[in-house]
C-alpha cells in the first residue's frame, strides 16, 4: 500500500469494514490482513514498471458489493477499473500532475485522456489534495464544480512526538525521494561548490539518476560533502527531518508533497521550485521558492538564508496548512457516508 492509503485505511478499519485492492509484484501474499485491513492482491501486467493493468482486479471488482469504492492514480488501471465495481458511491483520488515522467508516457497519458475523462464523469466524487491539483483537473477534463474537493495529504503529529534534534558540526541540507530527473536533486549536487565547506547535503532515497548524481559529486570533489542514504526506516528518517538545516525540493511537477508537510512539522525551514503544487507551501518564512531556470549562485544564497530560519523550539512550521491524518480521514467519512 502507498503511504496514502496505508494512512487512511487503517485509520478508516477502526470503525468500518475496509479492504485494499492492489496489484502484485509476485511475491506479496494474495490475501493478507494488515492493522485491520483486509488486503487483496492481484496479478497484473505492468510495462515499464507502470499503468499496473489486471483482469483478476476486474473481475473481482464485479463479484463483490461495496457501499463506497474509492479509487486511487490516475496514472495506473485501478482507479479506472474502479468504475466498473459494483458499489452505491465512487471517490476519485487522481494525484494528478498534468504530464508524466516521461515523453513516452506522456504520449500514453495523453492517448488515454479520452478514458480519464469516462472515469472522472462517472465518479461522484472527484477528490484533489491541493488547489494546484484541482484547477488542472478542472481544466483539463473540464468537470463539474460541484463534484471536486480539496483534501490534501496528512501528516502523523504523534510520530514527530518526542523527537530531539541531535547537535553536530555544521551544517546540512535535506533531499528525500526519487531520484529522478524531474525531482531536481541533481541541482543539489550542482550548488554545493557553491556553500561554505560545513555543508553537508544528505540523500535519501533510490531511482535511475543516483549513479550519475554520484558521478557527478566525485567529478566536482565534494564527494565527502555528499552523503547517500537508502529509504531508511521510518523512525530514522523522522531523525533526518529533525536534524536538517534546509528541506530543498526542486521538483517540476507535484500535486502536494508529503516530505514537505513532514519537514515543516519537524520544524525544519523549506526551499521548493514554484510552478507546481508546490507553490502553495510558499510563505517567505518557513517555506522559500524559487524559479526555473535555476541560477545556481541564487539558489546557494536562497539555502543560506532559509536555514537562518531552522526552528530550535520544536515548534511545527505551517501548522495552519497541514492537518493530521485523523482529520483527514474525517473528511473522507463525509464525503462517503454524508
Amino acid at each position: 500500500m502507498s503511504a496514502y492509503v496505508r494512512n487512511i485505511s487503517e485509520r478508516l478499519a477502526k470503525r468500518h469494514d475496509v479492504t485494499v485492492f492492489g496489484t502484485n509484484p509476485g511475491d506479496l501474499p494474495r490475501f493478507e490482513v494488515i492493522n485491520g485491513v483486509k488486503v487483496e492482491r492481484f496479478t497484473r501486467v505492468a510495462p515499464g514498471g507502470a499503468y499496473f493493468f489486471s483482469m483478476d482486479m476486474l473481475l473481482r471488482l464485479r463479484k463483490v458489493d461495496f457501499d463506497v469504492v474509492h479509487g486511487h492514480g490516475y496514472q495506473s488501471f485501478p482507479l479506472h477499473l474502479s468504475t466498473f465495481a459494483k458499489k452505491r458511491e465512487f471517490i476519485a483520488s487522481t494525484h494528478y500532475h498534468g504530464v508524466s515522467q516521461s515523453p513516452l508516457r506522456d504520449s500514453l497519458m495523453k492517448a488515454f485522456r479520452p478514458a480519464g475523462q469516462w472515469t472522472l464523469t462517472k465518479a461522484d466524487k472527484v477528490v484533489a489534495v491541493s488547489e494546484h491539483e484541482k484547477s488542472l483537473l478542472l481544466h483539463q477534463f473540464k468537470l463539474d464544480l460541484h463534484k471536486m474537493t480539496v483534501i490534501p495529504c496528512g501528516v502523523d503529529y504523534g510520530e514527530f512526538r518526542g523527537l530531539v534534534r541531535q547537535r553536530r558540526k555544521g551544517r546540512s541540507m535535506l533531499y528525500i525521494g526519487r531520484l529522478e530527473s524531474y525531482k531536481g536533486a541533481q541541482y543539489l549536487i550542482e550548488v554545493m561548490p557553491k556553500l561554505d565547506d560545513d555543508w553537508t547535503l544528505e540523500i535519501v532515497g533510490n531511482g535511475p539518476m543516483r549513479p550519475l548524481l554520484e558521478k557527478r559529486a566525485s567529478e566536482l570533489d565534494i564527494g565527502k560533502r555528499v552523503v547517500f542514504y537508502q529509504p531508511l526506516p521510518r523512525k530514522e528518517l523522522l531523525q533526518k527531518f529533525v536534524d536538517a538545516d534546509v528541506f530543498v525540493l526542486l521538483s517540476r511537477y507535484e500535486a502536494y508533497s508529503m516530505v514537505i508537510a513532514e519537514a515543516l512539522v519537524a520544524g525544519t525551514p523549506c526551499i521548493v521550485a514554484t510552478g507546481s503544487a508546490l507553490t502553495e507551501w510558499v510563505d517567505n518564512e518557513n517555506c522559500f521558492g524559487i524559479d526555473y531556470p535555476l541560477e545556481m549562485p541564487r539558489l546557494a544564497r536562497l539555502i543560506e538564508r532559509a536555514s537562518g530560519h531552522r526552528n530550535e523550539s520544536g515548534k511545527v512550521l505551517r501548522k495552519d496548512k497541514i492537518k493530521d491524518w485523523n482529520n483527514i480521514v474525517e473528511e473522507f467519512e463525509k464525503i462517503y457516508f454524508g
